[in-house]
């Protein structure tokens, strides 16, 4: 049964860094295609970035990009996402996501019903 773990949640000051990691279990091979999502309070679930299983293809939403970046370690099942210049607006539950895309388009990036597995989030907070 495949399991992912989100970490590196916290409250932050604006214009802060944060790094958030995503570990899967069991500590197999990872060939799972991942993403990370969030959810702001009262807000609905958005895509912001998502990596393939190999790290060869990545897709950002538009309005992360120069400020998120993700990356993957594959010998430690972790996949990241580096988040720069926080805003309060960016405060939300972070979520990642592992599923097997039929392609690397946006739109197979950006859909949800593609994984398969979610972990159960992590908060993070940014004060003005």
């Amino acid at each position: 049964q495949v399991r992912l773990v989100e970490g590196g949640g916290e409250l932050v000051q604006a214009g802060g860094s944060l790094r958030l990691s995503c570990v899967k279990f069991p500590l197999t091979s990872n060939t799972y295609d991942t993403a990370w999502f969030r959810q702001a309070p009262g807000k609905e679930r958005e895509f912001l970035a998502g990596i393939s299983w190999n790290g060869g293809s990545t897709y950002y939403a538009d309005s992360m990009k120069g400020r998120f970046t993700v990356s993957r370690d594959n010998a430690k099942n972790t996949v990241y996402l580096q988040m720069n210049s926080l805003k309060p607006e960016d405060t939300a539950i972070y979520y990642c996501a592992a599923g097997a895309l039929p392609s690397y388009s946006g739109s197979s990036f950006r859909d949800e019903g593609e994984y398969d597995y979610w972990g159960p989030g992590t908060q993070v907070t940014v004060s003005s």
